[in-house]
């Protein structure tokens, strides 16, 4: 792998020009919570070059208490497709269909409810973008340690793209949530 250079906390370059780092949120509390989000880190490795994962988080539901606790995890790797609205777009529409292949139907289900993949982006760069369907940072990041803690495993110093503070400064000013560690994933993939 080519060497890597820091040039922002949320942003990295390689030798062959910019790309952004993407991070993205995995969770699932359907069925066999463990593979799918393993066979989906699969799938995402063939977009997002030099994949890397967190470990995986057991976390009880924050905001509808009647489901089953989510299995989190994050991943971040480069998106080759380049640092702008249109490429967060894209990934965007490439991470909803990894979530149909395994079984989310975002027409048959409850919001903020059970699913068997759910795939956010957290972070694109330095991209900072509000719009009605696609807001980066994710609008709740900073609300949620389910998100942060597998983020900061990751990126320990990433700060907020226009802010002062780290995530970890954020999560550790969060309550606990019921967010628990539970095990590294098999698929160890180099970021």
């Amino acid at each position: 792998m080519k060497a890597l250079i820091q040039k922002s906390p949320t942003r990295v370059y390689s030798n062959e020009g910019p790309e952004p780092l993407v991070v993205l949120g995995l969770g699932s509390n359907l069925g066999d919570s463990k593979s799918t989000i393993i066979r989906a880190l699969v799938e995402l490795q063939i977009h997002l070059r030099g994949l890397g994962s967190s470990s995986l988080y057991l976390t009880q539901p924050l905001h509808v208490s009647d489901q089953n606790p989510f299995l989190n995890a994050a991943a971040a790797g480069y998106y080759p497709g380049g640092p702008g609205e249109e490429s967060a777009r894209e990934l965007l529409s490439l991470i909803q269909g990894i979530e149909a292949r395994h079984g989310r139907e975002r027409t048959r289900e409850r919001p903020k409810g059970e699913r068997t993949l759910d795939i956010d982006i957290l972070l694109f760069g330095d991209l900072v973008l509000a719009t009605a369907d696609l807001t980066i940072p994710h609008a709740l990041l900073c609300e949620r340690r389910f998100a942060l803690e597998p983020l900061v495993e990751l990126l320990p110093e990433a700060r907020e793209p226009q802010g002062q503070r780290t995530y970890r400064e954020i999560c550790r000013g969060l309550p606990d949530q019921g967010v628990k560690l539970m095990e590294p994933i098999p698929l160890r993939i180099n970021i």
